[in-house]
């Protein structure tokens, strides 16, 4: 028997578009002799959408057309089971369009992939892959996340948040503060946001304010730190979870610019929406799909490889992920300090990419990620979420004193 995966992609997500790429690629990548996969479509209204055109990458080229020969779903818990259900219901008959065994999230940044859409997946009481709703709204935090994998020794770079409500009322304290912690030039970051988007390098004080006013445009709170110069930066991917994980060849984005850009990282070429990766000069080779120039594998001495994937592994279970994800590592040239920068844990195309130099083509990949979500789930039914208790019997309310 098949097993049903509802695979989500999409979402009220600034980089929404890079979900539906991602999301298709996934698609493909599943065989279809071992599984039944419905994809389910989140559009930036965070409603959801399945149907045939769903699977096909030219059909968002007019998503309004598309949505029109879909079925909108909303998914339903009822006796353990998740199932999809025609939105609205039928007058007369079955709306019930299917079930989900496995979800499989395919969803990049806020409100899909920082633990939004996983909180409502763990409320139907379906396994899911990738992290958890803790493991994901922590390392979606830019900040929070660099605070615990300090605490554990991995090196990152120290950093500050800074709060909007704060610098809209006292910007130049702020930025005095900020002068005083780091030396120029900066780098303000959206603390929740991936894909490169609203990240800037400031050089001066003027330069900071535009860069601080342009993060705040993307998210509540923003994170600044110290910009290396001279900088290398190297990606990682990771499988597994807190019990075993594997580390992935490595690879070193290529950038136009002194950051590695929105357009770099998704619109710099590519040969069709599968993104399986074409021969380039110089040993370096380019996503397709949307995708930038990378390097793989990346050049790098035996002893910083390994030093690079076994730090890839720490972070990955020291922040409790699962799944597939990507750890960023940053490499000052002047120092040769290696530098935690973040970790990605849907990262774009499931870096996929990343696994076929050793070994791991992506169908095994996704075969992978559904049984470590399983697994997790068998995990999950060993412990107990109720307590019994005749409380209730007794209970009464008297005033306005609450039961505590």
């Amino acid at each position: 028997m098949k097993i049903n995966i509802g695979l989500f992609f999409g979402g009220m997500s600034v980089e929404h578009e890079v979900s539906i790429i991602s999301g298709i690629q996934a698609y493909h990548a599943f065989d279809k002799e071992k599984y039944q996969v419905i994809p389910i479509y989140i559009t930036k209204d965070n409603e959801m959408y399945t149907g045939e055109g769903i699977s096909e990458i030219r059909e968002y080229r007019d998503i309004p057309k598309l949505l029109s020969k879909s079925t909108r779903i909303i998914l339903v818990s009822e006796k353990g089971r998740c199932k999809i259900m025609q939105y609205p219901a039928k007058r007369f008959g079955n709306s019930c369009l299917g079930e989900i065994d496995v979800a499989f999230p395919v969803v990049h940044g806020t409100n899909v992939e920082d633990g939004t859409l996983q909180g409502m997946l763990s409320m139907l009481k379906v396994p899911f892959a990738g992290p958890d709703l803790t493991s994901s709204a922590l390392c979606m935090d830019k900040y929070a996340m660099k605070v615990v994998l300090a605490a554990k020794g991995i090196p990152v770079l120290d950093g500050s948040s800074i709060d909007l409500s704060r610098f809209r009322t006292e910007p130049e304290s702020v930025m005095e503060e900020l002068e005083q912690a780091y030396a120029y030039p900066m780098i303000i970051k959206p603390i929740n946001l991936g894909s490169s988007i609203g990240i800037r390098i400031a050089r001066d004080r003027e330069g900071l304010a535009e860069a601080l006013d342009h993060a705040f445009g993307f998210a509540m709170q923003v994170v600044v730190e110290r910009a290396i110069v001279h900088l290398r930066e190297i990606n990682c991917s990771v499988l597994g979870d807190h019990q075993q994980a594997e580390a992935s060849e490595c690879e070193e984005p290529i950038n136009s610019s002194e950051i590695l850009s929105y357009e770099d990282k998704y619109m710099s070429g590519g040969s069709g929406a599968k993104g399986q990766p074409g021969s380039k000069t110089g040993g370096s080779r380019k996503s397709g799909g949307a995708g930038p120039g990378r390097i793989i594998p990346a050049d790098l001495p035996a002893e910083t490889r390994e030093r690079i994937r076994e730090l890839a592994v720490q972070t990955f279970q020291v922040l409790n992920c699962n799944g597939v994800a990507r750890v960023d590592f940053m490499i000052d040239e002047d120092t040769g300090q290696i530098l935690v920068n973040e970790i990605n844990t849907i990262p774009g195309s499931l870096s996929f990419y990343l696994w076929e130099p050793v070994g791991v083509p992506y169908p095994q990949l996704v075969d992978r990620m559904v049984e470590l979500a399983l697994k997790r789930e068998r995990e999950l039914s060993q412990l107990s979420f109720s307590f019994q208790t005749n409380l209730l019997q007794h209970a009464e309310l008297s005033g306005t004193k609450g039961a505590k």
